[in-house]
């Protein structure tokens, strides 16, 4: 399980609630006793925020201590989820846009930490529109819808996302597989491309106007924020990176290497991505990583013991990069050395499947913890990252696809995205086919 939470703080607090209500009753025989103001209706603290899983047919909210599945909601179609950054809600993708899930959890700030209600876990009726629903990017305290189809970007505050429906903040002048990253002053990077290919990235101020541009990055995809504030995308040639108010190009080694996905940390100046080096393979199943420093404006490239998928990237407390490979381990790697400093078994054996939609073992991590799916025997397996051990496995009553937690408040946002908002290494083709119905 994941590391001891104290569970005795609801306890206490009824019982000081009953003292105070006895003493208050006990006034000398004969006095009045003061009016009592009405209490308010007791709520029930829980040690955490929830996890959210997809699988063929809905969605299921898990209790993050125990895994144990507090709410099922069928829904139809192929589903992708990410999270709102509010440690409360999770988008849902769908056929007609990012549907709001409330996970059930009320997290309330108390000096340098969090206490954490249950309310419920609903499936809200909020429905930010998107035509084929594309990446949730959270960076600065705020998130950014990005709808392929349309290809408008819906930019909010976390706080937000279960008022109206949003309204486009950008719209790209040609709708494409795109993504955008809120910046500071109100600013957005985003994406540049058609249907047929994208070419680099823009940023634009708060008024839409365009301050910078860069068409040196071809086939951009994904991005992630480095602990500099540097954001990185991707590019089959290398990366694109928007540092100190300019873009500038780090070139792969290769004419050819696709970097689409990435995680970052606030903990490095080193952004963690994937590494493919052929251009025409159905499936590409790569045993090496890049290492994007973004001080030095240099790739590193690291040799690994196996292959990984789109889903294994991730980010531990510490900055450390985080591999799921093949082989059934997880792979911790020193990012400034590049050394794999340790290896632990987490599940067995496995192969990517053709068909991206398809469930394969998955990593998200959030905070000290990582939690690793194995559709093979429909199990989640719990990581405490200190220890570099696993601390539990819990069976689920269905064949998990992705996992997300519900991200981290932005002030503690590690800036590490969710390998779920990569989709597909044939550049978003099947993404596109995948959220329709």
């Amino acid at each position: 399980m994941t590391h001891p939470r104290p569970r005795l703080r609801v306890a206490a607090a009824a019982l000081g609630a009953f003292g105070l209500l006895g003493l208050a009753a006990c006034g000398s025989e004969g006095e009045v006793a003061a009016e009592q103001p009405t209490p308010e209706p007791s709520r029930v603290e829980v040690t955490a925020p929830r996890l959210t899983v997809t699988y063929d047919g809905g969605v299921m909210v898990l209790d993050q201590d125990t895994l144990e599945p507090l709410a099922d909601f069928p829904m139809e179609g192929f589903l992708r989820i990410n999270p709102a950054g509010d440690q409360r809600h999770v988008l849902v993708s769908t056929s007609e846009g990012f549907r709001v899930l409330d996970t059930g959890v009320e997290a309330e700030g108390h000096g340098d930490h969090y206490h954490y209600y249950d309310t419920g876990a609903v499936m809200t009726d909020i429905t930010h529109p998107a035509p084929k629903p594309g990446h949730v990017v959270r960076h600065e305290g705020k998130v950014a819808l990005f709808s392929d189809g349309a290809g408008t970007v819906a930019v909010m505050e976390p706080e937000d996302i279960t008022t109206v429906p949003a309204e486009p903040t950008w719209t790209a002048p040609e709708a494409h597989h795109g993504v955008a990253v809120p910046l500071e002053d109100e600013a957005l990077l985003v994406s540049l491309g058609t249907e047929e290919e994208r070419i680099g990235a823009a940023v634009v101020d708060a008024e839409g106007n365009e301050v910078a541009r860069s068409e040196e990055c071809p086939n951009l995809h994904g991005e992630a924020t480095a602990g500099n504030g540097a954001v990185v995308v991707g590019c089959t040639d290398g990366v694109l990176v928007w540092k100190d108010g300019a873009f500038t190009k780090i070139d792969a080694a290769e004419d050819y290497a696709r970097i689409g996905n990435q995680a970052g940390s606030e903990h490095s100046d080193v952004v963690l991505g994937d590494y493919k080096t052929d251009p025409d393979a159905e499936l590409e199943e790569p045993t090496r990583i890049s290492l994007v420093d973004t001080e030095a404006g240099e790739i590193q490239v690291v040799d690994l013991p196996a292959s990984y998928s789109f889903r294994s990237l991730g980010r531990g407390p510490e900055g450390e990069a985080l591999v799921l490979g093949n082989d059934g381990n997880l792979h911790v790697i020193d990012p400034d050395s590049g050394e794999i400093t340790q290896s632990i078994e987490v599940t067995e054996p496995w192969r990517e499947p053709v068909d991206w939609q398809q469930p394969r073992p998955t990593l998200t991590v959030e905070g000290s913890t990582a939690w690793v799916t194995e559709p093979e025997t429909s199990e989640v397996h719990v990581i405490y990252l200190p220890r570099r051990e696993v601390v539990d496995t819990v069976a689920l009553p269905q064949v998990p696809n992705e996992i997300t937690g519900v991200g981290a408040p932005a002030e503690e946002h590690d800036h590490a995205h969710e390998e779920g908002e990569e989709h597909s290494e044939h550049e978003g083709e099947e993404h596109e086919e995948g959220t329709e119905g």
